[in-house]
């Protein structure tokens, strides 16, 4: 049974990538707040990713870096310290992972790194200069480490558009906000957070043994159409 560190596993997209994986692995989650469920296959460990020394783990097959930020606005509203922040938790939470795993990592079981971007890297809009910034250099940190770790340690990203998730919620709170989301879409959703879950459990298997480097946009047509 394989090992998987999933940092942010207690809520949005992180609480159903554990969902996922508990029956089948053994699930280590860090984060500020405590899963709603426990499990015989599930350890939680109460830490702040930025601020807290990371609990020692001698067997390790796999990371999930999840937490991450939506501050939207103006770039005239943005201060410095807002780009800090965004590339601190997006960014310098997962490099802190990485280094504190990665030796243990190194002898797991067809180990690899999962981190997690945005369509906002690709697709340029208005008010996201803090968010694409910080998610360009995750995207960034998955091809230079793809290349460095290879080939012990596969390194890959998922890139979704708008999810359903208490992250999102701001994006979503009124019928008419959802239904303008979903026109945006060309093919006219948005995301739940088990669909990304489905591919995150994909690329941390052995089925995704010959993918790392990858960026994996799920975006419901968004950066790939134009309709």
């Amino acid at each position: 049974m394989k090992t998987i560190v999933i940092v942010g596993g207690s809520k949005g997209i992180g609480k159903a990538i554990v969902g996922n994986l508990v029956d089948s692995h053994k699930v280590i989650n860090l984060s500020r707040t405590a899963p709603e469920y426990t499990h015989g296959n599930l350890t939680h460990y109460n830490v702040d990713i930025l601020k807290d020394d990371l609990p020692e783990i001698t067997a390790l097959d796999a990371i999930v870096y999840c937490p991450g930020s939506i501050n939207l606005k103006p770039i005239s509203r943005f201060s410095l310290e807002d780009f800090r922040e965004d590339f601190e938790i997006n960014v310098i939470g997962a490099v802190k992972a990485i280094q504190k795993y990665l030796e243990v990592l190194k002898k797991g079981q067809h180990p690899s790194v999962l981190l997690f971007s945005t369509v906002a890297s690709k697709l340029g809009m208005p008010y996201h200069a803090s968010i694409a910034t910080a998610k360009s250099g995750v995207e960034g940190l998955v091809k230079s480490l793809g290349a460095e770790l290879a080939p012990t340690i596969r390194i890959n990203a998922i890139a979704p558009t708008v999810t359903d998730t208490e992250l999102a919620s701001k994006l979503l709170r009124n019928e008419k906000m959802i239904e303008n989301i979903k026109e945006r879409h060309p093919l006219k959703k948005f995301l739940d957070p088990k669909e990304v879950a489905g591919m995150a459990e994909f690329l941390l298997s052995e089925k995704a043994s010959s993918i790392s480097g990858q960026i994996f946009e799920m975006d419901y047509g968004i950066v790939t159409f134009k309709i």
